[in-house]
């Protein structure tokens, strides 16, 4: 008999799987509402945290198949660089000192758990970019015993149920936007200093290639997932093409030859960025955004990927209006109909927490009438 994970498996290797596999995502963003919850499920859920067991516990509650994920387990040092932060609530002051000049961070705490968001980037222009080279370079990895044994742990646990993906670093320019400059500095330093970004891009490559291999060595986990974890409204595609395209390339192929898969995250408007992806090596998008938050449909994804890469898609807009089931479940079908044969198609139900579990198991539910039929349909037709 075919179990979860093997089915899971096929749908990258280009096989027509036995059915579409449906997985369950949690995070602290993304968890479901505790509004009458099933009491055992919320003391099982508990406070979620980042890579915790709750999308293990979430997905097999539903009966879904399981796609789990958890950080690298590294440890890092450095010898020439160094920082100290301030804590003045809600704000903390970052400061790091390098040989060439300061580069100073501002974080501000939004809520209890700890989240918060950049209110000071590190770079504010040109000048600052040596000393961020300089953090990367002298940044040196190896394995966390206890990381390691957590990822032994996490894979046991998931069993045959499904599969473990490693987060890893985003890619230099995705990271720019999202973590060090922001999307006005970098957009300036795109237009005035172009070469002096790329040379700060290959410093950060160095740095996050030591971080892949060390990744890929571990036995467990199936796929490396790396990010730009943001949309064309803040990466044109002549920029990814430019600074991403081989650079995913090169990350993909450490995954590849360690006999692992590679994601690439990117969630958000990404509709003219899928003919540049179909020129990579990636094996999957994952966290494929459709409409209306996205801006492409999964049918047209197929179409500007090819029939090589899998299109992860997030499920959470299509709880967006639980008013109108009879249009939800509609849009559901057509998704599926859209996805046939089923080969590179893995629809990802992120929990929500606007909405309560019995519309989560609507469209749980709803998804799992057309695992089967779709692929079933291909059969015939063959």
């Amino acid at each position: 008999m075919t179990t979860r994970r093997q089915n899971l498996l096929k749908v990258f290797s280009g096989e027509v799987p036995e059915w579409v596999p449906v997985v369950g995502h949690v995070d602290p963003y993304n968890q479901p509402s505790r509004d009458a919850m099933d009491p055992q499920l919320a003391q099982a859920l508990g406070t979620v945290g980042w890579c915790d067991e709750s999308t293990v516990t979430f997905s097999r509650y539903l009966g879904l198949d399981i796609m789990d994920y958890l950080g690298p387990p590294l440890r890092s040092r450095r010898q020439r660089t160094w920082c100290e932060s301030i804590g003045r609530d809600p704000d903390t002051t970052t400061m790091w000192h390098t040989p060439g000049r300061e580069l100073r961070e501002v974080r501000r705490r939004t809520r209890e758990d700890g989240t918060s968001y950049l209110i000071e980037h590190m770079i504010k222009g040109p000048e600052d970019l040596p000393a961020l080279a300089s953090i990367f370079e002298d940044e040196q990895f190896e394995l966390d015993p206890a990381g390691v044994e957590q990822v032994l742990r996490r894979c046991q646990l998931v069993g045959d149920d499904g599969m473990l993906m490693l987060f890893m670093a985003g890619t230099p320019l995705g990271m720019l936007v999202r973590v060090y400059a922001g999307v006005q500095t970098l957009a300036y330093l795109w237009a005035d200093c172009p070469v002096q970004l790329e040379a700060l891009f290959r410093t950060m490559e160095r740095n996050h290639r030591r971080q892949f291999e060390l990744a890929a060595s571990l036995e467990g986990p199936d796929a490396l997932v790396g990010m730009d974890d943001t949309s064309t409204s803040a990466i044109s595609p002549a920029m990814f093409e430019r600074f991403c395209l081989d650079y995913t390339n090169r990350i993909a192929d450490i995954a590849h030859a360690a006999g692992k898969l590679y994601f690439h995250h990117s969630c958000g408007l990404i509709r003219d960025l899928l003919a540049l992806y179909r020129q990579t090596r990636m094996d999957a998008v994952h966290a494929f955004t459709i409409p209306p938050i996205g801006d492409v449909t999964v049918g047209e994804g197929r179409h500007r990927l090819g029939d090589r890469i899998t299109i992860i898609a997030g499920l959470m807009q299509l709880l967006s209006d639980m008013r109108n089931r009879e249009a939800v479940a509609a849009a559901i079908a057509t998704m599926f109909d859209e996805a046939a044969p089923g080969d590179h198609f893995i629809p990802n139900l992120f929990a929500d927490p606007s909405r309560n579990m019995e519309q989560t198991r609507f469209v749980a539910e709803e998804c799992r009438k057309h695992q089967r039929r779709i692929v079933n349909a291909a059969g015939t037709r063959r």
